[in-house]
């Protein structure tokens, strides 16, 4: 199991903060403190850079995924935060390219995650067979104009995670590709939710 460069506060449950393209643990810990004051928190930096900016796996071009590159990656990740975190509560928050790699963990690995927070997600991959999801809580997070993400792809996402049996919500908002007071207090409603145990 390979290590990862991350900033760990213990606490339960346990937010697992994954950045988007370019960003980095520092600037996702102190957004996830934004989304709770109690919450434990691992804030984690992705291990493929490109262009001199961090990612959590590699890609082609915009919106077409190194498929062998995202599986392996994806099993990392999950491997971590499962050996790490134990039988802690555990929620993974990402944004953008860090919302792709946990949803690609929902669909591969769904025992990492008890719950999930996916900023501006698209699909990552689509698994041989769906797993099973039957009422995990997930919220998504998605811009009606959004240039990265149509709308139709932010959907198929909705669609396979429902199938699956996730207790899905989406949020769509008027914006693009960003998350603005409104998003991020609809996030941090989500995670008080969770942490109380109503979803």
């Amino acid at each position: 199991m390979s290590d990862f460069i991350c900033i760990y506060e213990p606490g339960d449950p346990t937010l697992v903060m994954l950045h988007g393209t370019g960003g980095d643990e520092a600037e996702f810990f102190t957004f996830g403190r934004q989304l709770s004051r109690s919450a434990g928190i691992m804030a984690l930096r992705g291990k493929e850079p490109e262009l001199g900016v961090n990612r959590w796996f590699r890609r082609f071009s915009e919106g077409v995924f190194d498929e062998p590159n995202l599986v392996m990656r994806a099993n990392e990740l999950a491997d971590y935060v499962v050996s790490r975190l134990g039988g802690s509560r555990r929620a993974a928050v990402g944004f953008s390219n860090g919302a792709n790699i946990a949803a690609a963990v929902l669909l591969l690995r769904p025992e990492t995650f008890d719950a999930a927070v996916l900023l501006a997600p698209m699909v990552p991959l689509t698994p041989a067979q769906l797993p099973d999801l039957a009422g995990k809580p997930v919220l998504m997070v998605c811009g009606e104009n959004d240039p990265i993400v149509p709308r139709a792809n932010a959907q198929a996402l909705a669609t396979m995670l429902q199938t699956a049996g996730a207790d899905l919500t989406v949020h769509w908002h008027s914006g693009g590709h960003n998350l603005g007071p409104a998003e991020v207090n609809v996030a941090a409603a989500f995670i008080a939710r969770f942490a109380a145990g109503l979803d």
